[in-house]
């Protein structure tokens, strides 16, 4: 039998929530650091979302890339008996990348001539795979933090599963690639940009980059180059550790999603890779599931739909309790429709992995309150 969500939240040092943008991936995360910390465990959620709402759910004015704990005080205003306690920091991806590089600079001269690289500067927070590669690389960072029992990761909204999981070795290769090479060899032996030193072809190409973008550029880009190259070493050596990380087994893979077709055909296809490079997953959540509403298998009549207003009391207009027996046929139908879709869920996991609805609220989670009824929705199991 799978472990269910609950054991996982206990038996885990890291939970990974994926899953694409507006599926309440974030809110699942933060919802399952909510009932770590009611359990004892002292939990750091590092989230991706700078959203306000959810920081407003921890009570909390802003997130930001400091470390801010949720205070005790507010989970006894909510009524919610916590033992444990729930950190929650946001990654700064621009802040990672720099610590990274005085780590592994050989010597703090160059990780400064680096840090202080304008192209730097931008490819530090716009390179492909730059914002999943450090979200990883966060989560080695802290994995081994002895304040915290469970890390909670909420990666960034993956549109295709493949940025996600090969940002590691993607980033690793472009530092690696022959292009960078080209400019470490026209660079380094006199410390300026000599194409001379490159091979014709290479060299015609710079030279008309040169006349469009100005020499100055192209000096910055070789520098550039070269400085990230004396890293490569240390950041492939990472890369690998990042690697592994994610196939330990104190890690588990939360995969959320919503009733909705497209979400989940986005999420078995995330699941399968994960399944292909022996990535652990720990459970399916289902968002927003429409739950069918009481009397579904004997929907009322108009009659007896009229006899309920008048017994509450209520004033409706004369079409009152007939809008009021469609409204609930339709309820039937679309929760009936999203256990339809979530059949090809239960098909794909073949018992291996816990599937876990968490009903559809009567509004957004908005406070310490509403994150900790999701949280006790999950940790049951589900509706």
């Amino acid at each position: 039998m799978p472990e269910t969500l609950d054991q996982l939240v206990m038996s885990r040092r890291v939970l990974v929530t994926v899953g694409a943008g507006g599926v309440g991936k974030t809110t699942t995360a933060a919802a399952l650091g909510v009932a770590a910390a009611r359990r004892g465990k002292r939990v750091l959620c590092l989230t991706i979302d700078p959203a306000r709402r959810l920081a407003e759910s921890l009570g909390l004015q802003t997130m930001s890339a400091e470390e801010q704990t949720v205070a005790p005080e507010l989970f006894a205003r909510a009524g919610i008996p916590v033992t444990g306690s729930l950190t929650a920091m946001m990654l700064d991806t621009k802040r990672t990348f720099d610590e990274l590089v005085v780590k592994y600079s050989s010597s703090p001269e160059r990780a400064a001539r680096l840090l202080d690289n304008r192209l730097y500067k931008y490819v530090s927070t716009t390179l492909a795979g730059t914002q999943e590669y450090m979200a990883m690389e966060k989560l080695v960072a802290v994995q081994r933090d002895p304040r915290f029992d469970l890390v909670i990761l909420d990666t960034p909204p993956t549109a295709n599963a493949l940025d996600f999981l090969d940002a590691p070795a993607r980033l690793a290769d472009a530092i690696d690639s022959a292009a960078m090479r080209w400019f470490v060899q026209a660079f380094e032996s006199t410390g300026k940009l000599s194409l001379n030193l490159l091979a014709r072809s290479a060299a015609i190409v710079l030279r008309g980059l040169a006349k469009i973008t100005g020499g100055d550029f192209l000096e910055a880009m070789a520098e550039f180059i070269t400085e990230l190259n004396d890293l490569f070493g240390g950041f492939k050596q990472r890369a690998g550790m990042v690697e592994a990380a994610l196939r330990s087994p104190e890690v588990s893979f939360v995969l959320v999603t919503s009733p909705a077709p497209m979400s989940i055909q986005e999420v078995l296809f995330f699941s399968e890779r994960l399944e292909e490079a022996k990535m652990p997953r720990g459970a399916f959540v289902v968002n927003r599931f429409r739950m069918p509403p009481p009397g579904a298998d004997a929907p009322p009549s108009l009659s007896e739909a009229e006899v309920a207003v008048a017994r509450h009391g209520l004033t409706l207009e004369d079409e009152g309790p007939a809008r009021l027996v469609q409204a609930h046929g339709d309820l039937v139908r679309l929760a009936a429709l999203d256990a339809l879709h979530v059949k090809s869920l239960d098909a794909r996991a073949r018992g291996k992995v816990p599937i876990v609805r968490v009903p559809e609220l009567a509004s957004d989670v908005h406070d310490l309150r509403n994150l900790d009824e999701v949280a006790e929705t999950l940790m049951r199991g589900g509706a």
